[in-house]
């Protein structure tokens, strides 16, 4: 006997509904006004105080959008990520099935760990003045290679040091992964090399 698959909506009702209130990333699926059709979200949990019963509390960070061709052309980028996230029990969570045009007509909030929470708000932020598909799959790719350390590292870069050097830290690290030019002949090569 084979056991059925389950719909997004029922995998996120069974498995996911409540888990992103406590998770230290959580990846919003939403509309908004100035955009047509789906926009992600990346959010992170900062800690802010501690309560009584002494459980630390946090509040959400907009860390980026990802929306329009940016997202279609980085979906496959973010599947192998959201593949490792697992519940506290080391079971896959899945969420590289919401990474699609069904999961896209939902309007939920996944539960992202440290890792997969810190290299998806890397590609956002950094993907927000590319366009180029093959810089863009150059960024990505070598994003997902980053250990959790290092993703973390560069985010706190990007986003902790004041406006002025989260900006430069933005545009330092986005040459250093993807060049400065969408007609370098490295890009292919470096590209070539990943895949």
């Amino acid at each position: 006997m084979t056991k059925k698959k389950l719909t997004l909506q029922e995998l996120f009702d069974k498995t996911l509904k409540n888990r992103w209130r406590t998770a230290p990333f959580v990846l919003r699926f939403t509309e908004l006004a100035d955009h047509t059709g789906t926009v992600l979200v990346i959010k992170e949990r900062v800690e802010k105080e501690t309560s009584e019963s002494g459980k630390k509390l946090g509040s959400l960070r907009d860390r980026g959008t990802l929306y329009g061709e940016n997202l279609k052309i980085l979906s496959p980028r973010l599947k192998p990520i959201l593949e490792q996230v697992v519940d506290d029990g080391g079971v896959p969570l899945d969420l590289q099935r919401f990474i699609s045009q069904e999961g896209f007509k939902l309007r939920d909030n996944l539960p992202l760990d440290d890792e997969a929470g810190a290299k998806i708000a890397l590609i956002v932020k950094l993907q927000s003045r590319l366009h180029n598909p093959d810089r863009l799959e150059l960024l990505a790719r070598r994003v997902q290679r980053f250990s959790r350390e290092e993703a973390a590292y560069w985010l706190g870069r990007t986003t902790h040091y004041g406006a002025d050097a989260n900006r430069w830290a933005v545009a330092g690290l986005r040459t250093m992964l993807c060049g400065t030019t969408n007609n370098d002949a490295g890009i292919t090569r470096q590209l070539n090399k990943l895949r």
